[in-house]
C-alpha cells in the first residue's frame, strides 16, 4: 500500500530479540542493558500472523533482525515459516556473522534470499575493542561460510568511526575487488548510544577509496530492498556501497516499516509513534482488525526525520510536514530494543 505521501510500503524489518553476543560501543553499554522478559517477545507463529497480515497491505520483503537474530533458538525455523507465506518474494537476514558458520547450511536450505554480515574492521585488536571482546575471525568464518552458497547475496555492512585508520576501509573495500561481498559503509545512525559518536560520512569514505583504487563508476541497477548507493572500482567484482541517512536523506523513497521484538510496528527509526501489534494479539483481535491498525499506521509514516537538521521538513515537498514531525515524540529506546 502507500502512505500519506504516495510511497509504496513493501519491506518490514522485523526483530526476533533485543539480546545481542556483541557490545558494540555504539550500541550498548559494557554490561548490556536488561533484556526484555521471554514472555514479552513475539512467538514465531505471532510473527509469521503479523507477516502474513503485512502481505495483505502489500509487503513481499522481509528483512530478520534483532540485536543479534541468530542467538534466538531456531531461527531457521523461522525463516522457513515466512518463505512459505505466499506473497512473499525475499526473507534477508543481518547478523554480526559470529553464529552464521553454524547456521548458514540450515538457513540457505530453508529459503533465506541474502545476507548482511556487520565487520566494521579487519584488525583483530580493533575489532575486540569496537564490539567490546569480540572475534573477527569468527565473522570471517561466518563470511566464508556464506560465500560458498554462490546463489545467496551477501553483504558486508561497516559503519565507519571518526577515529578509525584509512587503511581498515581500504581492507574492508578489498572484499569487494576479491568478489567476496558487496561491502557498505552505513552512516552513524543518532540513536540511543549513537548520538555519542561521530562517524566518517559517504564523501570522506570515497576520497579515501579514490586514493587507492581509482574513480568509481555509480552503479544503477538495483543490489537490494534498501537505500543504498552504489558505486564500482575500477578492477572490483563486486561494488562498494553507502547508506548515508543523515548527510543525504533519502525519506523521500523510503519503502519501509519496523516490527520490533515486542511486537511493536514502528513506521520510522527516529519517533516513538506506531502501535502495539502484541497487544491486539494476546487480546482475541482478528485478522481484519489488525490489518486496519496496521493499514493506520502504515499510512500515517512520516514525511521525513530530522536526524541533520532540526525542524527540516523533509525532502517530500508536504508544506504540512514540518508541523506533523514536530508534534511528534523522539523514540528513546536503543537500537538493540528497537531492530537494528
Amino acid at each position: 500500500m502507500k502512505d500519506q505521501f504516495g510511497r509504496a510500503i513493501d519491506y518490514m524489518r522485523v526483530s526476533v530479540t533485543d539480546r545481542c553476543n556483541l557490545r558494540c560501543v555504539y550500541c550498548m553499554p559494557e554490561e548490556g542493558v536488561p533484556a526484555v522478559v521471554h514472555q514479552d517477545i513475539l512467538t514465531f507463529d505471532e510473527i509469521a500472523r503479523l507477516c502474513g497480515i503485512g502481505v495483505r497491505l502489500g509487503i513481499t520483503k522481509i528483512k530478520l533482525t534483532g540485536g543479534e537474530p541468530l542467538v534466538r533458538r531456531g531461527l531457521p525455523e523461522l525463516l522457513k515459516m515466512l518463505k512459505s507465506l505466499h506473497g512473499i518474494e525475499q526473507v534477508t537476514l543481518t547478523t554480526n556473522g559470529i553464529l552464521l558458520k553454524e547456521q548458514i547450511n540450515e538457513l540457505v536450505y530453508n529459503g533465506l534470499d541474502s545476507v548482511n554480515i556487520s565487520i566494521d574492521t579487519l584488525d583483530a585488536e580493533r575489532y575486540k575493542k569496537v564490539t567490546r571482546g569480540g572475534c573477527v575471525e569468527k565473522a570471517l568464518e561466518g563470511l566464508d561460510a556464506a560465500a560458498k552458497f554462490p546463489d545467496l547475496r551477501i553483504k558486508v555492512n561497516c559503519v565507519p568511526l571518526k577515529d578509525t585508520d584509512e587503511e581498515e576501509y581500504v581492507q574492508l573495500a578489498l572484499l569487494a575487488q576479491s568478489g567476496k561481498a558487496d561491502v557498505r559503509f552505513i552512516e552513524m545512525m543518532p540513536i540511543g548510544m549513537g548520538k555519542a559518536f561521530s562517524g566518517k560520512s559517504k564523501d570522506e569514505i570515497c576520497s579515501i577509496l579514490r586514493k587507492h583504487f581509482g574513480e568509481p563508476e555509480e552503479y544503477k541497477e538495483p543490489l537490494g530492498n534498501g537505500p543504498a548507493v552504489y558505486v564500482q572500482f575500477p578492477g572490483f567484482r563486486k561494488r562498494v556501497g553507502f547508506i548515508s541517512a543523515v548527510s543525504h536523506q533519502f525519506c523521500g523513497g523510503c519503502n519501509r516499516v519496523r516490527l520490533t521484538s515486542e511486537g511493536y510496528l514502528k513506521p520510522c527509526l527516529q519517533y516513538g509513534s506506531g502501535t502495539d501489534l502484541r497487544e491486539m494479539l494476546r487480546s482475541g483481535a482478528s485478522d481484519e482488525k489488525i490489518c486496519e491498525e496496521m493499514r493506520r499506521v502504515i499510512y500515517e509514516k512520516p514525511a521525513c526525520h530530522q536526524f541533520a537538521v532540526k525542524n527540516n521538513a523533509g525532502n517530500t515537498g508536504e508544506k504540512d510536514g514540518r508541523q506533523a514531525i514536530d508534534s511528534m515524540e523522539l523514540e528513546k529506546k536503543g537500537m538493540s530494543r528497537i531492530g537494528g
